[in-house]
C-alpha cells in the first residue's frame, strides 16, 4: 500500500503554503499595459426596459447614472476585494447596450492600467456596480430583475499575455 501523497502548491495565488489567505506580492514583477473588458447583463419586464429605453424613470437616467457608477467601481475596487491591489487606473469605457428583443441591458467596461497586475477584477466590479444601479433605480418597478452572465472577455498584458473568452472555451 502506497502512502497518500502529499498536497503540492495550491494554483490559487491568494492562499500561502498553509492554506491561509494573502495578499499576492507583486513587487518584482514588471509593469505593463495592461487591459481588460468585462460583460454583463440585466434582464427585466418588457414595461421596465420601455422606462429604461424612453429615459422616463423615476429615478432619472438610469444608463448615465449607471455608466458614472461603473466608472466609481472599477477605481474603488481594491476597497470591496479584500486581496486586490490598488491600482493606477488609466482609463474605463463603460457602455450599455438596449436589447429590445430580450428585454435586456448590456454593460461593458474596458479598463486599463500600465502596472504590475491586471484589471480584470476592475473591469468586473464596473460591471456589476453598473448594473446594480440599473437594479436600484427600476426596483420600484420592478424587483424580479435578473443579473447574469457577468464574465471577463477578455484580458491583455503582463506575463501570461492575451486571453480571450473564446479562446479558453476551444483550448
Amino acid at each position: 500500500m502506497t502512502a497518500p501523497a502529499e498536497p503540492g502548491p495550491s494554483p490559487l495565488t491568494h492562499f500561502d503554503a498553509r492554506g491561509e489567505a494573502h495578499m499576492v506580492d507583486v513587487g518584482a514583477k514588471v509593469p505593463t499595459h495592461r487591459v481588460a473588458l468585462a460583460e454583463g447583463f440585466i434582464r427585466m419586464q418588457p414595461a421596465t426596459f420601455d422606462l429604461v429605453a424612453a429615459g422616463r424613470a423615476k429615478k432619472g437616467d438610469v444608463i448615465a447614472v449607471a455608466r458614472i457608477a461603473a466608472i466609481q467601481g472599477a477605481k474603488r475596487t481594491s476597497e470591496l476585494v479584500p486581496l486586490c491591489h490598488p491600482l493606477p487606473i488609466t482609463r474605463v469605457a463603460v457602455d450599455f447596450e438596449l436589447d429590445a428583443a430580450q428585454h435586456r441591458v448590456r454593460c461593458t467596461a474596458q479598463v486599463e492600467t500600465v502596472g504590475v497586475t491586471g484589471v480584470e477584477m476592475e473591469a468586473l466590479t464596473a460591471v456589476q456596480v453598473g448594473l446594480l444601479t440599473v437594479y436600484d433605480m427600476c426596483k420600484a418597478a420592478d424587483r424580479g430583475m435578473v443579473m447574469e452572465g457577468i464574465r471577463v472577455l477578455e484580458k491583455r498584458g503582463g506575463k501570461s499575455g492575451e486571453w480571450r473568452a473564446g479562446a479558453a472555451a476551444a483550448g
